[in-house]
């Protein structure tokens, strides 16, 4: 199966944070899944970074750099996403939540988050 993460989903199997869940951890682990960051996460990381520098454990570079030494796969963002973000109903305001959720249903992947209103947009979104 293939997994789109949250980018704090990332930031904490990348960091290692104890706040990844023990069932993130082990779909990430699982040999069977491949593991997909967007580029739109590494521009949140940018961004929030930027902003406030003691929340974001990473730059954007080292969380690129970081994803790759993972072995995670790279989405970048394409008209297809965005075209499937017009079709997503208001539940969530985050343009980067939003963008995430809409390459996660274009691509087929199952998207991992940690945010309760995201799995509100139904069966493309785990909660973990």
């Amino acid at each position: 199966m293939n997994l789109l993460l949250d980018t704090h989903v990332a930031l904490w199997a990348l960091t290692d944070d104890p706040r990844l869940s023990s069932k993130a951890r082990a779909l990430i682990l699982d040999q069977a899944n491949r593991v997909f960051a967007s580029v739109a996460s590494m521009w949140e990381v940018a961004i929030k970074r930027a902003r406030k520098p003691g929340l974001i454990p990473l730059s954007g570079i080292e969380f690129l750099h970081f994803c790759e030494g993972a072995g995670y796969g790279n989405l970048p963002v394409r008209e297809r996403h965005v075209i499937a973000l017009e079709s997503l109903p208001p539940l969530h305001a985050d343009p980067f939540d939003r963008i995430l959720l809409a390459q996660a249903r274009a691509e087929s992947m199952l998207f991992l988050t940690h945010d309760a209103k995201l799995a509100e947009y139904g069966e493309a979104v785990t909660l973990v």
